[in-house]
């Protein structure tokens, strides 16, 4: 049994290592091939190149959509975490809470999350499409007119906020909700009885407990929300006059539909340099571990 048994942990180790290079594999090849085309001119992936030097990059940083997608990115990113966030919190709270049906909603809770990004995208398109659309004739029989969701600026990029927030505050939600399962529930008896409030047992007993989980979420979520394209590019393509386009939509538009495969390069790898850094500072900030006194 003891023979078994080191044999399968050696076969686990094995497929565990084989896994992660391949993973590594597969993620450095396409960075790489993508680091070496922005320092190139091409106008498509198969085609004839010259060498630019820093000739791309240089066109990027003085160009004003560059700078007008990177600030639309953070507002889309810091806007969508901190809705998600605050929202997963207090929606984990209640559904710690014992209720009747408890299981049944925090099952129906996830279901966003599960759906494809397309058919989020085609189901509000169709709630907020002018003519017909479901939102659309609310708010024209409460009186509101016909609303300009696409046409307006703020308003896009609001709404492709909500719906990221809509689609995405699930997987934050769980994620608090099991932080608080690992609560014993005696920490909040005993502040019970010693006369704290809601508002203390939360600051002093829940918030340290989920601070972990809140590290790690915020963390993947802003890898995840820096980097979002589909819903942005199915909602609006980057519309109306760059209201929504971030980096990953310049990047593709110039890459794809504008044939600069260089400058598209270019703009991901400046992307991805400054998604570093701010990782870096971020667990300068927010260390996963405890470091010790």
């Amino acid at each position: 049994m003891r023979s078994f048994s080191t044999s399968s942990d050696k076969i686990l180790l094995t497929l565990f290592v084989l896994s992660i290079g391949l993973t590594g594999v597969f993620i450095a090849i396409p960075v790489y091939h993508a680091v070496e085309l922005s320092f190139f001119n091409a106008s498509s992936f198969v085609g004839d190149r010259s060498w630019a030097g820093l000739d791309n990059y240089k066109r990027v940083v003085v160009d004003p959509d560059f700078w007008n997608s990177l600030w639309v990115g953070l507002a889309f990113a810091g806007l969508a975490i901190l809705l998600q966030v605050v929202l997963g919190i207090l929606f984990a709270l209640l559904l710690n809470r014992p209720f009747k049906g408890r299981a049944i909603v925090r099952g129906v809770t996830i279901l966003p999350y599960l759906l494809p990004t397309v058919v989020v995208a085609v189901a509000f398109q169709w709630m907020l499409d002018g003519s017909f659309g479901l939102f659309t004739n609310w708010a024209m029989q409460m009186g509101l007119g016909r609303p300009a969701w696409f046409e307006n600026p703020t308003t896009a990029l609001g709404i492709v906020i909500l719906i990221s927030v809509w689609t995405w505050t699930p997987f934050v939600t769980i994620s608090f909700l099991a932080g608080l399962q690992t609560v014993p529930s005696s920490l909040y008896e005993a502040a019970h009885v010693d006369g704290a409030g809601a508002w203390s047992r939360f600051w002093h007993i829940t918030l340290p407990v989920l601070s972990p989980v809140l590290t790690v979420v915020v963390l993947l979520r802003s890898i995840w929300m820096f980097n979002k394209f589909d819903i942005v590019w199915l909602m609006t393509k980057g519309g109306p006059l760059g209201a929504t386009e971030h980096l990953p939509i310049l990047a593709y538009r110039r890459a794809f539909l504008q044939y600069d495969v260089g400058g598209g390069a270019a703009i991901a790898t400046i992307s991805f340099l400054i998604l570093s850094v701010l990782i870096f500072i971020y667990f300068r900030i927010f260390p996963l571990e405890e470091k010790e006194g």
